[in-house]
């Protein structure tokens, strides 16, 4: 089979319609809207459009299931999630070639996303089992506390187009092991994946009506009466702050629990006394990890002046060797970016930074011909009035700017709304200890590029969010507390 007919044959198998109910269904409407290849610009398939009375379809089900689902064994939805992950790591290799044709990142990375996936359903299956409460006596020993945990209840889960798959399961995987529904409404650009995993949770046994899958072109049909019904009990955000700020907004007359994993600024510093290799493998990881577009990715690079100039050299010519292409080419490194929108905004970010004074060292344009790409770029002596300074790249551009001492680079690092995650690179370890205390972001990655992982929970503090996914805190999420008061018992 050629690459191309591989790449069709992957694309066809997926259902093009919602899941709803445990049943593939054509949207009310009958509207369909087109999938688009960020390598090509082409069209890969046409997926059905849910709009507002899909939504209510959805949410109908997931309520009239919930109190059923959330009496089944914890050991049973363990299971279920257990096939899901076993699943996932099976059908690694076609999942990742259609991550790639609707995402774009290289072939190779879409496997390491369908790995990281997988194992969110691996841990919280074994969390689903692991619920547990309290006993306790009154301070007075007149009565007795009872603590339980009890799903919230229905669900709605929103995810990004950067991570699709692995965006699903982090959201689908606690809300799985804590007995609650779902209805997930997946980004415009990347519905495969989504639907993709759907079917692999039907044939996991998830049970009729516990997850519905509402693909669509505009995401406010879908979400906000789902949001204004009432019987929604939680959302569970992945994106921007803007829209994050909005959907608060929408939850606040229901008082709906909420999640909230949103933008990020991620500072990156490097001290004079750093291991220089490990700082520049450090660097390429956390800034070109999914073509830079994610919340996590380096956005401001501040190397103390020492070894800034050698850094930025040895930057430089590693992202200057990076092979550019389509992703689903041998031996490419850095795939498109999503689409046309994305990649204006990058060109326009660098020309800013340039006009006010920074240096291009590689890179710095747009590619030619068809589809979204941008040259690894790194730019150094960028100034802190530089729209990049305190706007989300999302985007293969590497700004460095040089700093003298600890304080300005810990003053620099915390002077932005967003607090996702920091990077700092030092051999000194009570440099490392207080300045790791002292960022104010909900994850420091110290001397490693990369943070995320399934066991460990992942979330933001100031407007990068609420809440936490992930690790032992990330069925909490998904989990009301109540408490039962018993008396006549001392």
């Amino acid at each position: 089979m050629t690459a191309d007919n591989r790449a069709a044959h992957v694309v066809q198998q997926v259902p093009k319609q919602l899941f709803v109910g445990g049943q593939w269904r054509d949207a009310a409407s009958g509207a369909t809207f087109k999938v688009e290849d960020p390598a090509t610009g082409s069209v890969l398939c046409e997926v059905a459009d849910a709009g507002r009375d899909d939504a209510i379809a959805a949410l109908e089900t997931a309520h009239a299931t919930q109190p059923e689902w959330a009496r089944m064994a914890p050991r049973e939805r363990g299971e279920i999630l257990r096939r899901g992950y076993e699943l996932l790591v099976q059908r690694k290799d076609e999942l990742a070639l259609l991550m790639t044709l609707e995402m774009g990142k290289p072939v190779a990375e879409s496997a390491g996303e369908i790995a990281y996936a997988a194992e969110f359903f691996r841990w919280f299956a074994e969390e689903a089992v692991r619920i547990d409460g309290d006993y306790a006596t009154a301070p007075n020993g007149q009565s007795r506390f009872l603590l339980m945990r009890q799903p919230v209840g229905p669900s709605l889960l929103i995810t990004p187009w950067n991570f699709p798959m692995a965006m699903g399961t982090r959201k689908i995987g606690p809300a799985i092991a804590a007995g609650c529904t779902m209805v997930l409404k997946p980004a415009q650009q990347t519905p495969l994946c989504a639907l993709a995993l759907a079917d692999i949770l039907r044939e996991a046994g998830l049970p009729e009506g516990v997850l519905s899958v509402l693909p669509g072109s505009d995401p406010g049909a879908i979400s906000e009466p789902l949001l204004a019904d009432g019987r929604i009990r939680k959302l569970s955000f992945t994106g921007s702050t803007g829209v994050g700020r909005k959907l608060l907004e929408l939850s606040a007359p229901q008082v709906l629990r909420t999640s909230m994993e949103l933008g990020g600024n991620a500072p990156f510093l490097v001290f004079d006394d750093a291991d220089l290799d490990a700082a520049v493998e450090g660097a390429m990881q956390a800034k070109m990890r999914n073509i830079g577009e994610a919340c996590t990715a380096a956005n401001r690079m501040y190397v103390q002046s020492g070894v800034a100039e050698e850094f930025a050299r040895r930057l430089s010519e590693r992202m200057a060797a990076l092979r550019v292409g389509p992703g689903t080419e041998d031996g490419v490194q850095v795939g498109p970016l999503i689409d046309a929108k994305a990649q204006e905004k990058v060109a326009g970010l660098v020309s800013d930074a340039t006009r006010r004074g920074a240096r291009v060292l590689t890179g710095g344009e747009s590619g030619s011909g068809p589809g979204y790409f941008y040259q690894p770029t790194v730019l150094t002596d960028v100034p802190q009035s530089s729209e990049m300074a305190s706007t989300e790249i999302f985007g293969p551009v590497a700004p460095i700017t040089p700093f003298t001492t600890e304080e300005e680079a810990l003053n620099a690092a915390n002077d932005t709304e967003y607090g996702l995650v920091s990077y700092v690179f030092t051999q000194d370890i009570s440099r490392a200890l207080r300045v790791s205390e002292r960022l104010e972001s909900g994850m420091v990655g110290l001397n490693q590029g990369i943070v995320s992982n399934p066991a460990a929970p992942f979330g933001g503090v100031k407007q990068s969010g609420l809440g936490r996914e992930g690790g032992q805190v990330g069925i909490e999420e998904f989990l009301e507390l109540k408490y039962v008061a018993i008396g006549g018992v001392s």
